[in-house]
């Protein structure tokens, strides 16, 4: 697993070994970032069930001015931080070692973010739960986007009435991004 472009391109980051993250594999990588490129240059950046940190990151090589990792399985965040270390990236990163919702409580009235993105462990609509809270939130800017990663059979009919829409939809073989952005904009 490496950052693929940017001014950190090419520097290996590590991973927690076993099944408790999917490291998004470069091909999907490229094509995520892809789609958000027009995004990414000065935005702040919020990754959520941040696993290794490496979206975050490879969002801070593409030129991203900040970014908050959230993740709550202390192995993983310790892996977060030796990437964070590594990549010289300290001083324009933050992370946080907590359960997501709670962590987005205590993000309120603090940031205040262009892309949030979010690969959650599949099949458990943690995706939803966040959604919830994101609706009234201050975290996304007005004109800002959320990145969902999930499987394929993941069930985002609820979107319309929490007030969101789809902006973009990419499909894979085994998983989906849902760029969506609130309603109202």
């Amino acid at each position: 697993m490496r950052i693929i472009a940017g001014s950190r391109r090419s520097l290996p980051l590590k991973t927690i070994p076993g099944l408790s993250t999917r490291p998004t594999t470069d091909k999907t990588k490229e094509t995520l970032f892809n789609c958000m490129q027009a995004e990414i240059y000065g935005c702040y950046f919020l990754d959520l069930f941040a696993g290794s940190g490496q979206i975050g990151l490879e969002a801070m090589s593409r030129g991203a001015e900040y970014a908050v990792f959230i993740e709550k399985d202390k192995k993983a965040a310790a892996c977060i931080e030796d990437n964070i270390r590594f990549t010289k990236f300290e001083k324009e990163t933050k992370l946080i070692n907590k359960d997501v919702l709670y962590a987005l409580s205590e993000l309120e009235g603090r940031y205040r973010f262009d892309i949030i993105f979010m690969d959650p462990p599949y099949n458990h609509n943690l995706e939803k739960e966040v959604l919830i809270r994101l609706k009234d939130s201050s975290l996304l800017k007005e004109d800002g986007m959320i990145v969902i990663e999930a499987s394929l059979d993941t069930d985002f009919s609820y979107l319309d009435e929490l007030g969101y829409k789809i902006r973009k939809q990419k499909i894979y073989k085994t998983n989906t991004h849902i760029f969506i952005e609130r309603k109202n904009v």
